[in-house]
């Protein structure tokens, strides 16, 4: 292919082909992915000026635009230029000067194509509404989305105009609300996207065809545009409201109100929707949550640098088919491990793999996807899969005495550089290998439940342990869509160490009469996810007293806590412990109405935010950022807030 008019910058190669079909690939010079930064989007104003001149002289039939990374087309705007754009006049001028990029583009007057694998997401999906058509590769790794909420914001490029004109403002608005990411199917059944290919190299042969075929994207049709009409848009969008307070309040996420508030000024103009947009948006990007959760992002991100380069697993073997050996089990079967299960016999580990059926369902489209997943996962009673596995997880009861036998018999029986690791919630890494010939071989692997849910894996490092054993932890962590914080072999570790006397707090006062379920709405108020009762019934009972126990933690005889257990009456996982559950969920009484919920939440998380003081104090994490994104992690920690520490420093808790 003989190439014209050719142009190079750092971000962007743009040329024509004999046909006059411009080409233009993004290929940002820093990171494995695309993002639109303001050295990106300078150097498309001139590229854009250049398409604009061809075009005009007959030069330039139409330009189709695609990514030069194997990860995707754009990750989105770079969120490492945020902090330096919350100056107001500052931000005001940069997405003005966005807007009006992005508007030239759209009236472009030969068509502009956006050719899409992998990733696409928040500015990166902006432009590619800004473009004429979209062809998207059908496949697992095509993500296309809104997850500015995630920060505290919502799209700014024009964004939520143009989605709305696409999808519809139903479906445009609950994609912003919640930072869903799509998959092609589902962006093409929502009009986000024109065209499926099965594979990236399709994309060149389809852009090429919408060019010349000058093909242009239709909007939503009217029955979908009718919700935005003035006699119902003010009714839709309290409903919106109403649904996002379920999730999270106005004052700790404002971001979510504040696109609401937009769209029911501006929802039946998608044009003055983006006009309003700049306005809506700048106050946002400087507010205490979204630097909060930048922060955030920025920490969670800093997780995936750990790990071994290369470390590679396959084949995982977990002992012990209970809650949590059965979940971890089904978790790394779905994340494409083979995986066998151990316990005494099949009655045990049915309940185990019939969980995992539900899990494959819940989260695969295709049947024949769950039945590969199911196949991954096999019951061994007998142990025969030791011998094979690249993982070893032991999950069984937290009993110092059962842990050190089942590694006492595994050691011989495992090949050479394979992972020995714990699920221990609570026992410090030296007691258990002390029955072992090589303590250095065993290190920490603790999840949380639900598994499938929390994103923290605990990698507990022993005073035996090697960087490299806890190097491959990591990386193996990694390798399941988990985010690894390594801490010190240390009674409770960071997450139990820090939540016990939080949740024993809040039991003690229950004790003493006062209402749990004002006790739980008071946690809500301050930010948790859940109050601290209802995630005592949800870890369960059971495990509570006995990591409280190993914490040095007393559960008085006579009290109600003793009582529940006494009586099997353990929680979420027995239909009943402090409240009455019912399809997965806690049913609660009346909740008294008090003007002081939120100063009552704070008095109630003290003890956890001092407690992870003490954990950063004694070296259990490596330093307050670690302890900041472990505790959010682990316990959804407001995470507005920006974990314990920030929130501390700042005043807040």
């Amino acid at each position: 292919m003989i190439a014209h008019n050719a142009t190079e910058t750092p971000n962007w190669s743009f040329h024509t082909d004999l046909e006059k079909i411009g080409w233009l690939t993004i290929h940002s010079p820093e990171g494995s992915v695309n993002t639109l930064s303001r050295e990106a989007i300078t150097e498309l104003e001139t590229l854009v000026g250049q398409f604009e001149a061809l075009a005009s002289s007959g030069q330039l039939v139409g330009v189709v635009l695609l990514s030069g990374k194997d990860s995707g087309f754009i990750a989105g705007a770079d969120v490492s230029e945020f902090d330096t754009m919350s100056d107001p006049s500052v931000l005001t001028e940069a997405l003005t000067r966005t807007h009006a990029l992005f508007a030239r583009i759209e009236k472009l007057p030969v068509p502009i194509v956006a050719g899409i694998h992998g990733f696409c997401l928040g500015g990166g999906l902006e432009l590619a509404l800004a473009c004429h058509y979209r062809i998207a590769v059908n496949d697992e790794k095509t993500r296309i989305g809104f997850p500015e909420v995630n920060l505290g914001i919502f799209p700014g490029f024009g964004g939520t105009g143009r989605s709305i004109r696409q999808a519809g403002p139903v479906d445009a608005m609950q994609i912003m609300l919640t930072g869903k990411m799509l998959r092609a199917g589902a962006a093409r059944g929502l009009n986000l996207v024109d065209k499926l290919v099965r594979h990236r190299d399709m994309l060149r042969w389809e852009g090429r065809k919408a060019v010349l075929q000058k093909r242009k994207s239709s909007e939503a049709g009217l029955v979908k545009r009718a919700v935005a009409l003035p006699l119902v848009r003010e009714a839709v969008a309290n409903k919106m409201r109403e649904q996002a307070g379920k999730k999270a309040r106005k004052e700790h996420f404002p971001a979510p109100y504040a696109l609401i508030d937009l769209f029911q000024k501006h929802g039946d103009d998608w044009k003055a929707m983006v006009r309003g947009e700049i306005d809506a948006f700048v106050p946002l990007m400087g507010s205490p949550t979204a630097t909060n959760l930048r922060r955030v992002f920025f920490l969670s991100e800093s997780l995936k640098k750990q790990g071994l380069k290369g470390a590679k697993f396959s084949r995982v073997h977990v002992i012990g088919a209970g809650v949590m050996g059965g979940d971890i089990a089904a978790w790394c079967a779905y994340r494409g491990m083979s995986v066998t299960l151990q316990d005494l016999d099949m009655e045990r580990i049915k309940p185990a793999l019939d969980r995992a059926k539900k899990l494959f369902s819940k989260r695969y489209k295709k049947r024949r996807e769950v039945d590969a997943a199911m196949l991954r996962l096999s019951a061994d009673p007998q142990g025969t899969g030791v011998a094979r596995a690249d993982v070893i997880i032991e999950a069984v009861v937290e009993k110092l005495e059962v842990k050190q036998a089942i590694f006492s018999g595994l050691e011989d029986k495992m090949k050479p550089g394979a992972i020995m690791a714990t699920n221990t919630s609570s026992i410090e890494l030296e007691r258990i290998a002390e029955a072992l010939k090589d303590p250095a071989r065993l290190i920490g692997l603790h999840f949380f439940n639900p598994v499938a849910q929390l994103p923290l894996v605990e990698v507990i490092r022993s005073r035996f342990n090697s960087d490299e054993a806890i190097g491959k932890g990591a990386s193996f962590a990694q390798a399941i869509g988990k985010s690894p914080v390594v801490v010190k072999s240390a009674p409770g570790f960071l997450v139990n160490r820090v939540l016990m006397p939080y949740m024993l707090g809040a039991v003690e006062r229950v004790e003493r009469g006062e209402s749990k379920e004002v006790l739980d709405a008071a946690a809500v108020a301050f930010g948790m996810p859940m109050g601290p009762i209802e995630l005592m019934d949800t870890v369960g009972l059971d495990v509570g007293k006995s990591v409280a126990t190993e914490l040095g933690h007393a559960v008085p005889e006579g009290s109600q806590f003793a009582r529940l257990i006494a009586e099997g009456k353990l929680g979420r996982k027995s239909g009943e412990g402090f409240y009455k559950w019912e399809n997965g969920k806690a049913v609660k009484g009346e909740t008294p109405e008090r003007d002081d919920l939120a100063k009552l939440g704070r008095e109630l998380v003290k003890p956890l935010v001092d407690m992870t003081e003490v954990v950063v104090s004694e070296g259990v994490v490596a330093s307050p950022d670690l302890a900041d994104i472990g505790v959010i992690m682990g316990t959804g920690f407001a995470p507005f807030l920006g974990g314990p520490m920030k929130a501390r420093a700042d005043g807040r808790a």
